[in-house]
């Protein structure tokens, strides 16, 4: 293999290894190298990276390397942070949130029994907003994905743990379903 695809295998690796970094170590088992030309390729691509003129940087603490952004844009970085998300979710999606929330884990079809609509696009948009996910497979004909909530959605929603939610009251379904539940998160207090 030649050293430009090895480093782009390095750079990949230091990716996936995100916050945690990556040990030369690792780094020589991976790709069956010895630790001298692992130390090699991160000395490359970290000169690669300064001298780019590129938005990251390699960095190594403690024997381990890992990307991260340059302190010079921490000023874009933090405008990023603090720029406010304008894109909230739908009446449909808050739907489709609050009977997975009270009913998981459910199937689609489930869903789309309370709420008398297709659900497709809102759970969809729930799942790339990391607010549900696939827990499991039903029993039956076609076994349909089960979908039940994330950490991610008890985060966003500041609770510790399902049994926070209120209960529902009987005889309840659809949109009174999201709206008692969202109405009570407003009673929360603020952390």
């Amino acid at each position: 293999m030649e050293q430009r695809e090895l480093k782009a295998i390095v750079e990949g690796l230091l990716f996936v290894a995100g916050d945690e970094g990556i040990q030369v170590k690792q780094i020589a088992h991976v790709l069956e190298i010895n630790i001298e030309e692992a130390e090699l390729l991160l000395e490359e691509l970290q000169a690669d990276y300064n001298e780019g003129g590129r938005g990251f940087q390699l960095v190594r603490y403690a024997n381990v390397y890992q990307l991260a952004t340059r302190k010079e844009h921490a000023l874009y970085y933090k405008k990023l942070v603090n720029t406010p998300t304008s894109a909230s979710l739908s009446q449909a999606a808050l739907e489709t949130l609050a009977i997975i929330v009270y009913r998981q884990p459910i199937t689609r079809a489930e869903i789309e029994e309370v709420r008398g609509v297709k659900t497709e696009k809102a759970l969809q948009t729930l799942i790339s907003r990391l607010l549900i996910k696939e827990v499991g497979r039903a029993e039956g004909t076609g076994r349909p994905i089960l979908y039940g909530t994330t950490k991610e959605f008890l985060d966003s929603f500041g609770l510790q743990t399902l049994e926070e939610l209120p209960p529902l009251p009987d005889q309840v379904e659809g949109e009174q379903e999201a709206d008692l539940f969202f109405d009570s998160l407003r009673e929360l207090p603020a952390e």
